[in-house]
């Protein structure tokens, strides 16, 4: 069959065009340069912290994109489960030297999907509290970073005491889906037994449904809530914050970014010097034979934080020497 000029040109731009709509294969695999993924579970002030400190620690020790030494494959899940495990598999299917996961829900979703690539975890519990043990007690041999354990949170809730001596009505808001948030509800109460508080708690599966919950939280009489680590609490924060400022209720955590945005005060890890620590145990792996697995580490800086301007429209009169002003 013969073809005019103007069909076979024809013919061409649609060859072409076709040939540009295929996905292209990055070229990473054969550039020799370490490729790293990083996996954040949602879009959040607090936990972006860790990213810059983790993307900080590979800076200081030789490893930035600016320089072509190291390439960096980014995806952010926006809170959505499958996105998040589509993500996963796209890094699998590039063959990433190694997966950084921020935030516990990207460091479960990772040792799910794969158990031969390093997973490097950062604002994560420790393996067990996050349900990641085997039958024989072994975390997955692919894990390794920095965790948190949740021993911290006894200091965090005796700040209420230290600050509203009168308190009597604490107020949470956690997801039962998430084995980190269990424990830390079951650390709630113990610590608020000891203080004589009262504990009124609402369930969410999601940050949407925060709104009600503190809404009802509020109709109980509450007179200060706790924001524990949860993916639920950091997604929606600024709704709660907002609702306990107009009826006047101080907000305690146990995270030092949601100071910032509008918590009272606050004992727990520094997530910029978190997601730097994680970062420093991937260059350890990366300088390495890569065949050693580092071992995961406990979080080595915790700080005491306030909100100064939060402070003050409470009145705050006890000794603030002891805290890091934000």
């Amino acid at each position: 069959m013969k073809y005019s000029i103007p069909q076979i040109l024809i013919l061409i731009y649609v060859v072409a065009l076709t040939l540009s709509c295929q996905p292209q294969k990055a070229d990473h695999k054969d550039s020799g340069k370490p490729v790293i993924a990083f996996l954040d579970a949602f879009v959040d002030e607090t936990i972006a912290q860790a990213k810059t400190g983790f993307y900080k620690a590979l800076a200081d020790q030789g490893y930035q994109e600016s320089d072509s030494s190291i390439t960096i494959l980014y995806r952010n899940a926006q809170g959505d489960i499958p996105t998040l495990t589509q993500a996963c598999d796209y890094f699998i299917s590039e063959k990433v030297d190694l997966i950084a996961t921020n935030a516990t829900l990207s460091t479960i979703t990772a040792v799910q999907k794969t158990n031969t690539i390093p997973v490097c975890m950062m604002v994560s519990p420790s393996p067990k509290n996050a349900n990641l043990l085997d039958a024989q007690g072994n975390a997955p041999k692919n894990l390794f970073g920095v965790y948190e354990t949740l021993a911290y949170i006894d200091t965090s809730v005796t700040l209420i005491n230290y600050f509203f001596s009168n308190a009597k009505h604490l107020g949470v808001i956690y997801n039962q889906a998430e084995p980190q948030s269990v424990s830390a509800l079951e650390h709630i109460q113990a610590a608020c037994k000891l203080l004589n508080l009262k504990v009124s708690v609402v369930s969410v599966s999601n940050s949407s449904e925060t709104q009600l919950a503190i809404q009802s939280l509020i109709s109980r009489g509450i007179d200060c809530f706790f924001a524990m680590p949860d993916n639920s609490i950091f997604a929606s924060f600024e709704v709660i914050a907002a609702a306990c400022k107009v009826k006047k209720i101080p907000v305690f955590t146990s995270e030092a970014g949601l100071v910032k945005r509008g918590a009272l005060c606050a004992y727990g890890a520094d997530m910029y010097a978190w997601g730097y620590q994680a970062g420093e145990q991937a260059v350890q792996y990366l300088k390495s034979d890569r065949k050693t697995i580092p071992a995961p580490m406990l979080v080595n800086k915790r700080i005491r934080v306030f909100n100064k301007k939060v402070a003050e429209d409470f009145k705050i009169e006890a000794s603030l020497a002891q805290f890091i002003m934000l």
